[in-house]
Formats: C-alpha cells, structure tokens, sequence
C-alpha cells in the first residue's frame, strides 16, 4: 500500500468534482476545491475521519468494499478505479458498479448526428450524455442532478401533470416492461452495487406497477422500433428507434430519427432551430 500517493490521488479526485455533478449544493460558504471530505465520506458509506486518515496518509489499507464505495464518490474511470486499487495493495476485481464514463468517440457521434435525437444510457438506464436534439425533444437534462436523468425513476416515480407521463410516449407502457426488465439483469450483473439495489429498491417501494413487473421475472423484451412523442411546442413527431449495445461499458447508445421527407422530419428540423432556449418555462413535462 502507498499511503502517500494514495492520499494524493484521492484528494486530486476530490478536488476536481463539483458539488452539482454528485447533486449536492454549492453553498454560500464553500472554499475547498471541488467536494468536502464529510462529502465524499456520505457519498462512500464511511466515516469522515476514516476517510480524513486516508487522505492524510495515516489510515488502515481500505478494504475492497471502501475501494468500491470511494470509486463510486469519486466517479472514477475504469483506469482510474484500477489505479486506486493498486495503490492499496489490493488488485482491482470486477467492475463494482455500471460505468457512468461515456467515451469520447461516443460523445463526438452524438454531436456528428444533428438531425438525430441521440443519447446514452447506462446499464440503469441513467441518461448520461446528449446532443442538443435530444434534449430539445425530451428534456434539458443539464439542467437535472444525475439522479433526475434515470428513464427508470422517471417512468415510474416521477409526478404527471395533467397525466402527462414520461415526455407523452405513445410507447410508455412497453417502455416501463423494457425498463423493468433491463434493470433486473443489471441488478444481477452487479449485485452489490448501492446505485442498482437502491434503485431497485426505491421504485420497489414507491411504485405498484413496478413491483407487478418485476415479480414476473421477466428479462427480455421486444425493442420498440418506432413511438411518437406529443411535443407541447410542436406536437406529435413519430420517430424511428434504434438502440446499440456498447458492450465494454454495458451502456447503449439510442437514436431516435424521423423518416425522410416526413412531416415528422421537418418537426425534428424545427426543434433543432428552437433547441432548448426558454423551455423550461414553455414546456409541462414531469419534475
């Protein structure tokens, strides 16, 4: 274990993070780069002063579980969560979690699809990065903590003004199947960790429907080749759905795109001019 490039290594991924990114407020006082040491010990499911030892280079070698919940904190890449497993002394095993890190390959795809409303997800089905279209046809979802992107939480949980549920799909209902299912194989894939059994949890508890899905057991489904979306600013646009696998990361990339020469086409043009300018104050999706 070297304690000392472990301490450093944790307080340069401390630092680098802000409060917004892990969904906690800045505050009016706040003076320390990036997160506090009592936040990233919340967030790791350990004690402040345990994890103050850590960064100062005094504390215990952590075990593999303290590894995995700091990673977690952290957000680490893959290499960076393999770094600090051999800083420890304790040789990474299986990946503790879904990757939340999307590469930049993928990133500048969704950027090269103008015409395309394209997004990733993870294998929870978190919303973790967007081109503009995508966010001017669903939602702005730079404008959400992490935990408000999940299309789970959002199907099932989320409040539904006037009835209107997830964005007005016409695909909703097979889309909470396909959700529900998808999430009981990440639930096996990784079974420990806190961001998929706390999931599972969470809508376990608060949502009836569900609960009647997930007691089937079932784990696959038909994919949704096309859906309508009831746009309150441009009205309905039909779209083709296709999703691709990125299987290194467990994560898939989905684009939705309107059929040539279509109206729906041209809906897609109009939404790429208006993007997400004033929206929010224009638009009755779900909070």
């Amino acid at each position: 274990m070297d304690r000392r490039e472990l301490a450093a290594f944790l307080r340069s991924r401390r630092e680098r993070i802000t409060p917004a990114e892990v969904g906690l407020p800045a505050g009016p006082r706040r003076r320390t780069p990036g997160l506090r040491r009592e936040e990233v010990a919340h967030l790791a499911y350990i004690s402040t002063e345990y994890y103050t030892r850590l960064e100062q280079a005094r504390g215990p070698r952590p075990s593999r579980e303290v590894l995995g919940g700091l990673s977690r904190a952290l957000r680490l890449s893959d290499a960076e969560r393999d770094h600090l497993h051999h800083l420890a002394g304790a040789p990474p095993g299986p990946p503790p979690g879904p990757s939340r890190e999307v590469r930049q390959s993928l990133l500048d795809l969704l950027r090269r699809l103008p015409r395309s409303a394209a997004f990733v997800t993870s294998a929870t089905m978190e919303v973790l990065a967007w081109n503009d279209l995508a966010a001017a046809l669903m939602e702005d979802f730079s404008a959400l903590p992490p935990r408000e992107r999940n299309l789970v939480r959002r199907a099932f949980l989320a409040p539904r003004p006037e009835g209107v549920r997830l964005y007005g799909v016409s695909d909703v209902d097979a889309f909470a199947r396909l959700s529900a299912q998808r999430l009981r194989g990440a639930a096996a894939r990784y079974p420990d960790a806190p961001e998929v059994t706390g999931l599972v949890s969470e809508l376990l508890a608060g949502s009836e429907e569900f609960r009647r899905l997930w007691e089937s057991h079932d784990v696959s489904a038909e994919p949704t080749l096309c859906k309508t979306f009831q746009h309150p600013m441009v009205g309905p646009i039909t779209v083709n759905c296709d999703a691709l696998d990125i299987t290194d990361r467990d994560q898939q990339v989905v684009i939705y795109t309107a059929t040539p020469g279509s109206p729906d086409e041209e809906a897609l043009r109009l939404l790429s001019v208006i993007g997400t300018q004033r929206m929010d104050q224009q638009l009755d999706f779900p909070a």
